[in-house]
């Protein structure tokens, strides 16, 4: 077998970076191994890397240097950056800018970024149907991200801008069906009547290995993924089908989420009214049967669930 060559995976204890990271070592033919990199290498998810066969490496994104020496003598790099973290996209900006400049630095030769549409190029910032944040952003999260891109392109790095999307693990977390004082179950979101493209954060990981996979065939393209695009009723429906019990969907205004008071609400709002206001267009751009090609094990949201019905047992 001929040697195996390096990716070294960024965020690798996240679910991105781990799903890739899970893959290329569960598969013992491969033709890649795991650097994975972390600014904890004795965190019990870093340890459990290693047990499984990665190298585990600390890199911190916000130090360039360290980076770039976690990058060196990789063939392949994943680069993704945590938002939701810190809350800064200037931070933000400034990590990807660090990526850029050490994956550069050490040579890789294919790197994956992990981006998502700047949707300024849909709302401009005199659109007045959602506010302006922080006086140059939409949707922040998605907004720096999709800037960030150009920085690769101009340091010159060979790049696969892998534009992501919902996660379905966010139904554990933010938007879990609620009971209601009839006990009854409401889905609640802003997504009016239309399509949400969601994907399992595992997915985007075996995605990434696809198209690591391909050589370098995808270098300078830009592959928009996701594992399914439904409705809120949909989405409702396969909670009602798999719980066992009626779950019904609640179109939340998105005026009505933005006020809600909680951190981050007016971006969520924002992000749902992107959604939703332009859902031909992003799921447009995402096509299950051409990500499917590569990732052929795609999960549609029914599978998920399945797979995470214990999670819900709860509610």
């Amino acid at each position: 077998m001929a040697e195996q060559k390096i990716i070294a995976v960024v965020g690798a204890t996240g679910q991105q970076g781990g799903g890739l990271a899970r893959s290329i070592l569960a598969d013992p033919e491969s033709e890649f191994s795991v650097r994975a990199l972390t600014r904890n290498p004795d965190s019990d998810k870093a340890q459990d890397l290693a047990r499984l066969g990665a190298d585990v490496v600390q890199a911190d994104l916000d130090d360039e240097a360290s980076v770039a020496k976690a990058f060196e003598g990789a063939y392949g790099a994943y680069l993704v950056t945590n938002f939701w973290e810190h809350g800064s996209p200037e931070r933000e900006y400034a990590q990807a800018r660090n990526l850029a400049q050490a994956t550069k630095t050490a040579g890789v030769e294919h790197a994956i970024w992990s981006t998502l549409e700047d949707t300024r190029e849909s709302v401009p910032l005199d659109d007045d149907r959602m506010p302006t944040l922080m006086g140059q952003y939409k949707v922040p999260h998605f907004d720096v991200k999709g800037e960030a891109n150009a920085l690769f392109t101009e340091a010159g790095v060979p790049t696969t801008f892998l534009q992501t999307t919902f996660f379905w693990e966010s139904f554990l977390a933010y938007f879990t069906p609620q009971r209601q004082e009839d006990g009854s179950l409401v889905l609640a979101m802003a997504m009016a009547d239309s399509k949400l493209a969601g994907i399992a954060a595992e997915d985007i990981g075996r995605t990434a290995l696809g198209a690591f996979k391909r050589g370098k065939e995808l270098v300078g393209e830009t592959v928009s993924i996701a594992g399914e695009h439904l409705t809120g009723a949909e989405i409702a429906a396969t909670f009602s089908e798999v719980l066992g019990q009626p779950v019904r969907y609640v179109a939340v205004p998105f005026e009505g989420l933005r006020a809600a008071g909680f951190p981050a609400a007016d971006e969520l709002g924002n992000m749902f009214q992107y959604y939703a206001e332009f859902a031909d267009e992003f799921t447009g751009r995402r096509d299950l049967d051409e990500v499917r090609r590569l990732n052929p094990s795609l999960q549609s949201f029914k599978e998920w669930l399945v797979a995470h019905k214990d999670a819900f047992t709860g509610i």
